[in-house]
Order: structure tokens, then C-alpha cells, then sequence
């Protein structure tokens, strides 16, 4: 508008406005305050002028082919006339609609924008505000704000003006409202006050402050948030603070979506650390069904298809997990600020089948959105950038996506629903050797899962991860403890049984003992519950150390099945490798066929031929073959000329600057 009209032709239209007759400027003033004329006639009007002094306004220019005022004509009317006579033809405005009966939304927005204050406007900004705010939360904070700068009590719209913050993503913004409200004595909307408060500290990741509010109410006050609470409460490890509030959720009668979503949160978690853990996911996707349904954006600890997600994967169940996500998203489940989590939950999935360009993807798209990263999630993303990396057996991209992980850990706490990004950060740092970082993380992790009776459906992913890292730590003694969780948990637990059929072949392999067949079906039977990778790298593990030829073959064929691709996508985080699928790859690059690259970028990274036939499912043997064939071809005779040459080839320099 600055650069269309210029302040010299705004001040030159104000002199020319000046010198108009008085019934013509108020004709235009009328019109620049919200007066139609075709319905509404100023009573300062004469209405039988008011034909002529349109066609003068026409003939002016002022007014466009359909009657309206220019917008550059009233605002400039607004500016020039005193304020009190813009005031008084502004209440004369809703004077007339209420005298009329006719509804103010159609010119309140207007109004408050242009300054006015009036109790009937505020009222009605505030009613318009409310009716979109479960729906429409961003339009409903703009209409908030509007109410508020037309007079409505800022404290008695606090709890909805931070709702409307909350669900668009602004956390901070949220939080600071509700920590004022909550200060008052007896402040208004206190149930929704604390619900929000409980939703950003959650987000934070400090669940236990979120239990702590809900605490602080009781059951006997805490109403149709009971199922929040159990949430919170169960997830911070207080099973019988949580127990107290299922007793307390609403009638099973409850008919509105939002209230049964919530009620069948609460029961699902209930059921997770029972010995009904089976009734958990069936109660948890039904709630994300009746969330999606019900449209609403209202604050949660944790939403319903985040927590179903969770269920399904520390279940080993991948392709219910990724229905969830997918009508979750597609039904726009908690409006934009929970779009980012579900996202990485989708990305978690897509990494747990092996699939790292569709979690390449999930990732993208979580991190380009509106909404920043709260603490909770960049711990999930950190971990999802471990997890990618240490699936590609990229030594060098692992180191830095460690290195993040490690800081942002340090931002959250340690509860029920981040057990899985712990798993993964604890197998990774030990590799690195750099696990005793994560010891306070791990111990408050056991004590947690001690608080809530040890619930296998929760415990048995971190106790195979124990496994994973106690083998890699190369310290069998700590093997024990984890592998007898499993077993005890066996009976009633698939995931639980399979891994522990898995840990005991791990165990045969490294004694260096062990049938081929029973190793196989452990690989088989990881990769049927959702780790394929763990799958393929048992296998390839076994085929180096088996005796007989046949038996490699077999073991390494497995392998290969379980991982058929496991090329990265052109967009994946750089220093990850490609790596193609059999030996017979024949492209050729830089005067190195496919496999041998391949071999190349590992040789380069420090491997042994033992460690790069298990990172690509080969032999020592053809490692060895590979390399011999690379010298050849590069015509160099000692180890380091053939690394120099590789390092210009493959332009690995960066990859190893750290």
C-alpha cells in the first residue's frame, strides 16, 4: 500500500476530502466505519440526499463499481476525522444491528480492528474465537486477540488464548500465559489451564512435571481429564497416582468423540502395564480413531496415535503402526503442532523395516514444517540420525549424528514413551565406546520400569538393546539379567519370546558353536517383528565364523534376503554410503565396479575384512579378493598408497576430518 499510494497522494486525498460538503463526508464516513447503505442508513443521514451524494462519491472516484469505499479512501477518512466522531458512528453501527437484531460478526472484526471498544463487540469476537478454537486454532488466537484489543477480560480468556498458542506449535508463547493464569488465586478455566500447562511440559519432555499438575488437582477434581492423567502419571512411572485417576475417568456412557478418545488413552495405558497388555493397542488405535473424528486440536501429554504408534512398535508390529500414522496424518490428527511427531514416529518405522529413503523423507518433512522441534522430538530425530547411520555402517556419519544425540538427551527426561530413542542411543554409544555417558539415562530408565511392576511390553525392547550393547561391549556377564527378563516375559510376550530366541543365538555364534538352522530362524523371526537389520547382521555375523562352506552361503544368502537393498537415497544425510545387494554387481565407477567402491569407502573407514563381510554380507574371503583386485587396478603394492589413492578417488577426504 506504501509504495501504490504514496504518503504526498494520501495527504493530497485528505486535503481533497477536506473541502467536500458535510453531508458528503459523512456519507463516506458512514461508509468507512461499516454502514451499507443498501440496509443500513446512518440516522445522521437524510435519506433523500443520499442518492445524489453517491454519485457525487462515484464521480469523485471514491467509491469502486459496486458501491464500496476505496480501501486508500477510508482509511484516510479514519485517520483524518477526530476520534471521537469515528467512536460515535462505530457504536451508532451496533446500535443499529442490535436494535435490528441482527448478528455483529458480519462487522466486529472490522471495529476492533479499527480501535473500538465495546462490551457487545468483545462478546461476540470472544463467541467467534471459541467456536473455532478445537477446529480453527490459529484463526481462533487471531480472533482472541481481537476480542481482547475490543475489551474483553484478558484473564478470562487466558486458558483459551494459550490453547489456541498451544495447538499452532507456539509451546512457549502457551506456557507463558497458563504461568500467569495459575499464579492467580482461583483462577477461571482451571481444568483447561492445567491441561495445556501438563501438554508443554510434556512437549519439553518433563513428563514428570506434567504428572505433578495433575497430581496437584486430585482425582476427586480432575474430571473428564482423567485419561490425561494417567497418561502423564503412568508415563513418569506413578502407577498408583495413575490407578487413582482411571478410577476416577468418565461414565463408559460418554458419547462426544473428544471424551471417549481420551477415556480409551487412559484405558489403553492402563492396559499396557497389566497383565491385559493385549488390550492395549486395540484401546489405544480406537482412541486415535475418535480423536481424528472429533477434529480437535486440544493440548495433550501425548496424542493418541503417537501413543498407539508406540504400543505397535515396542509390540514389533510395523504395518499397524504404520496404519496408525497413516490415517492419523491423513485425517490431520491434533492439528498442525502434532503433525511434526507423527511424522518421526513414521520415520522410526520406515528405519525399523529397513527402509531408509521413506524415513529420509518423514524426516524432511517433519523438519520443514511451521512448527519447530520441541525437546521431546529433537531427541526422536537425533535418534533417528543414529539409528540411519549405524544401519548404514557409517562410521563416520554415526560419530556425528553421536555427537548430537549426546547433547540433546541432556534436554529431556527419561520416560515411558522415550524408551525406544534410548535403545537406540545406548547400542550406538557403545559402539562408539562412549556408553557410560548414558548411565544416568539408563538408570532412571530401569528404576521407571521397576516403579511400573517391569511391563514387558515396555521393557523388553530396552532389555534387548542391553543385549545388543553387552555384545558389542564384548562383556557376556552382562548378558544375564536382560536375556532372564526375556525369558520370564516369554509366556505372554511374542516380541519377548523372539528376541530371547535371538539372544541365545547370538550367544551360540559368538562361543563360535552353533546350528545353522536355529541361527537362521532367529534372524528370520527378528526381521518378522519389525528388526529387519538386526535380522540380516546376525546372519552375516554367523557366516563369517561358520565352518563349513555351505553353511556361510546359506547364512549369507539369509542375510541378504532379510536386507535386499540397502542403498541410501540422493538426499540422505552425506557421509552415508551405498552399498548394492549381491556380489554380482557389475556398474562401474571411477574404474571400480560397484561392490568394490563399496569396499573401498569401508576400507577407508577402518575396517577389517571380518567387519566389512558383515556390513555387506560377504565373505573375508571376497573382501580380501576385492581389495587384491583394487591394488591391481590402482597399481600400488603398500597399504598406505592404496589408502591415498582411495581418499582421491572417492573424494572421502571430509568424511574424515573429524
Amino acid at each position: 500500500m506504501g509504495q501504490a499510494n504514496p504518503p504526498e497522494a494520501i495527504e493530497a486525498l485528505g486535503h481533497e476530502l477536506e473541502t467536500t460538503s458535510d453531508a458528503l463526508r459523512e456519507l463516506l464516513l458512514a461508509l468507512a466505519v461499516g454502514f451499507d447503505l443498501a440496509d443500513h442508513v446512518p440516522p445522521t443521514l437524510d435519506a433523500a440526499q443520499i442518492d445524489d451524494l453517491v454519485e457525487q462519491a462515484r464521480a469523485a472516484g471514491w467509491l469502486s463499481p459496486n458501491g464500496r469505499l476505496l480501501p486508500v479512501v477510508r482509511q484516510t477518512l479514519l485517520d483524518t476525522t477526530p476520534p471521537y466522531r469515528v467512536r460515535a458512528l462505530q457504536r451508532m453501527l451496533v446500535d443499529t444491528f442490535v436494535d435490528e437484531g441482527l448478528p455483529l460478526d458480519t462487522v466486529a472484526e472490522a471495529l476492533a480492528q479499527d480501535g473500538l471498544r465495546d462490551v457487545r463487540i468483545s462478546r461476540t469476537l470472544e463467541h467467534a474465537a471459541d467456536a473455532a478454537l478445537d477446529t480453527e486454532p490459529a484463526r481462533a488466537g487471531v480472533l482472541y486477540e481481537e476480542a481482547t484489543a475490543a475489551g474483553a477480560d484478558e484473564v478470562h480468556t487466558a486458558a483459551r488464548r494459550a490453547q489456541a498458542a498451544a495447538a499452532v506449535g507456539d509451546v512457549d508463547g502457551a506456557s507463558r500465559i497458563v504461568d500467569a493464569l495459575l499464579a492467580q488465586e482461583n483462577p477461571p478455566d482451571h481444568s483447561r489451564a492445567i491441561d495445556i500447562a501438563a501438554a508443554a511440559w510434556a512437549q519439553r519432555g518433563m513428563l514428570a512435571r506434567s504428572a505433578e499438575l495433575y497430581r496437584s488437582r486430585g482425582p476427586e477434581n480432575i474430571g473428564g481429564s482423567a485419561g490425561l492423567a494417567v497418561v502423564a502419571m503412568m508415563g513418569a512411572g506413578d502407577r498408583a497416582g495413575a490407578e487413582s485417576m482411571a478410577n476416577a475417568a468418565s461414565s463408559p456412557g460418554t458419547v462426544h468423540s473428544l471424551a471417549v478418545a481420551v477415556n480409551l488413552m487412559g484405558q489403553g495405558i492402563m492396559h499396557s502395564v497389566s497383565d491385559q497388555a493385549a488390550h492395549a493397542l486395540p484401546s489405544l488405535i480406537q482412541a486415535s480413531d475418535m480423536m481424528t473424528a472429533s477434529g480437535a486440536t486440544v493440548p495433550l501429554p501425548e496424542s493418541p496415535a503417537a501413543l498407539a504408534t508406540l504400543a505397535a512398535l515396542h509390540a514389533g508390529d510395523l504395518d499397524v503402526a504404520d496404519s496408525i500414522l497413516d490415517a492419523a496424518l491423513l485425517g490431520g490428527q491434533g492439528g498442525p503442532a502434532a503433525r511434526p511427531r507423527l511424522l518421526l514416529l513414521r520415520a522410526w518405522v520406515a528405519m525399523q523395516r529397513d527402509r531408509p529413503e521413506r524415513a529420509y523423507e518423514a524426516i524432511t518433512q517433519a523438519t520443514t514444517v511451521d512448527c519447530e522441534l520441541v525437546p521431546r522430538d529433537v531427541l526422536w530425530l537425533r535418534a533417528l540420525e543414529v539409528g540411519l547411520a549405524r544401519r548404514a555402517d557409517d562410521g563416520s556419519s554415526l560419530v556425528r549424528a553421536w555427537h548430537r544425540a549426546r547433547e540433546s538427551v541432556l534436554h529431556v527426561d527419561i520416560d515411558l514413551y522415550n524408551l525406544m530413542p534410548l535403545a537406540e542411543l545406548l547400542i550406538a554409544a557403545t559402539r562408539l565406546r562412549d556408553a557410560e555417558r548414558l548411565e544416568p539415562q539408563l538408570l532412571d530408565a530401569w528404576a521407571l520400569l521397576q516403579q511400573l511392576g517391569d511391563p514387558p511390553l515396555w521393557s523388553v525392547p530396552l532389555h534387548w538393546a542391553a543385549i545388543q550393547a553387552a555384545i558389542l561391549a564384548e562383556r557376556p556377564q552382562d548378558l544375564g539379567p536382560h536375556a532372564a527378563a526375556l525369558v520370564r516375559a516369554s509366556d505372554h510376550d511374542h516380541l519377548a519370546s523372539t528376541l530371547a530366541s535371538a539372544g541365545r543365538a547370538w550367544v551360540m555364534v559368538l562361543a563360535g558353536n552353533f546350528d545353522v538352522t536355529v541361527v537362521e530362524a532367529a534372524a528370520r523371526g527378528l526381521a518378522a517383528v519389525g528388526m529387519t537389520w538386526e535380522g540380516a547382521r546376525l546372519a552375516g555375523h554367523a557366516s563369517a565364523r561358520a565352518p563349513e562352506r555351505k553353511d556361510m552361503a546359506r547364512l549369507l544368502a539369509c542375510a541378504r534376503d532379510l536386507r535386499p537393498s540397502t542403498k541410501r537415497p540422493p538426499d540422505s544425510p552425506a557421509g552415508a554410503h551405498p552399498a548394492t545387494p549381491n556380489d554380482s554387481a557389475d556398474s562401474v565407477e571411477n574404474g571400480m565396479s560397484a561392490r568394490e567402491r563399496e569396499v573401498a569407502v569401508l576400507v577407508l573407514e577402518g575396517k577389517t575384512y571380518q567387519e566389512i563381510g558383515e556390513a555387506i554380507f560377504i565373505s573375508p574371503r571376497t573382501v580380501e579378493h576385492h581389495i587384491a583386485s583394487i591394488r591391481r587396478r590402482l597399481g600400488v603394492t603398500t597399504r598406505g598408497e592404496l589408502l591415498a589413492q582411495l581418499r582421491i578417488m572417492l573424494d572421502e577426504r571430509d568424511a574424515f576430518s573429524d
